[in-house]
């Protein structure tokens, strides 16, 4: 099966040299493999969590092509067929890309949250869009109170930001 590694290096390459794109996904793979490890994933959890990390944003180079932004509800939607060709020959077995393709697919939805893969990546995204963007700052006592769920997350956001509100 393809490494982390492996994959980060590809998903550079797709960004075709664009360093928002860059770092924006290096920034939430590394805040959800903390987040992740800090708290005690299993092992195909934090693979699936770091696989998806790297590619929840696969289709926002397409889309601000096409429409000059990449707007939530279109990245949800073209997301998943991306992510299935991105990782086709990675040898992961279904489960394991399926999974990934539903995240990536719900990574801007903070309802119905199944699994701690899907809490910790909306933790991650949302740190590094708070580091990146003064708007998610301000909103950041409420996505404390209602989107954060890990001791880890929660921690990393008090300390990062709830001063600065």
């Amino acid at each position: 099966m393809i490494t982390v590694s492996e994959a980060i290096v590809r998903m550079i390459d797709l960004c075709q040299g664009s360093q928002y794109d860059i770092c924006h996904f290096l920034k939430v793979w590394g805040y959800a493999q903390t987040i992740g490890k800090q708290e005690g994933l299993d092992e195909r959890t934090q693979q699936i969590l770091e696989f998806t990390a790297i590619v929840h944003d696969i289709a926002c180079p397409s889309l601000r092509k096409e429409y000059g932004n990449s707007p939530h509800d279109l990245q949800e939607k073209y997301g998943p067929p991306l992510v299935r060709e991105f990782y086709s020959d990675a040898g992961m077995d279904s489960g394991m890309l399926e999974r990934i393709c539903y995240l990536v697919g719900h990574h801007h939805t903070y309802n119905g949250v199944d699994g701690m893969d899907y809490q910790i990546l909306l933790e991650a995204d949302f740190l590094t869009n708070a580091g990146e963007q003064k708007k998610y700052r301000k909103v950041a006592d409420r996505f404390r109170d209602n989107v954060f769920r890990t001791q880890t997350g929660l921690a990393l956001l008090d300390s990062m930001f709830r001063e600065q509100v």
